[in-house]
């Protein structure tokens, strides 16, 4: 048995399958934390719920990414990255305690594709540092 999972196959295919429940158990709670519906938005078109869900969907990955490259078992893998979610998910508080004159949530529920994209780039920029410091 443990030549199977040995495997280099049936390793990928096991951290795949874990990233991706991950990954939908994260978008879950990234939804309970803002006041909109990210689906619903992006299907009515709102570009700026787009990049902001698309940015914490590239930064939970790129966490994994490092959490995948420097540890070796399943279960250091995913305790890391749901540690590095978390910190992923304080940066959103940060920057909405940072930016008191106006609502994160309310901006980015009504288009405004300047605060989307700087909440994209936030989430992308601070998963490197997550990720390194996860190394």
């Amino acid at each position: 048995m443990n030549q199977f999972w040995e495997n280099a196959y049936i390793q990928i295919a096991a951290y795949y399958s874990v990233v991706i429940l991950c990954l939908i158990v994260f978008l879950a709670l990234f939804e309970m934390v803002t006041k909109y519906k990210n689906w619903e938005e992006i299907k009515n078109g709102n570009l700026a719920v787009a990049m902001a869900t698309g940015g914490k969907i590239f930064g939970v990955a790129n966490i994994f990414r490092h959490t995948i490259e420097n540890h070796n078992s399943l279960l250091a893998m995913i305790g890391w990255g749901i540690y590095g979610f978390l910190l992923l998910i304080i940066s959103y508080f940060i920057f909405e305690f940072l930016t008191p004159k106006f609502k994160i949530d309310d901006e980015i529920q009504n288009d405004n594709r300047a605060v989307g994209l700087i909440s994209m780039v936030i989430s992308i920029g601070l998963s490197f540092v997550i990720g390194a410091g996860i190394s």
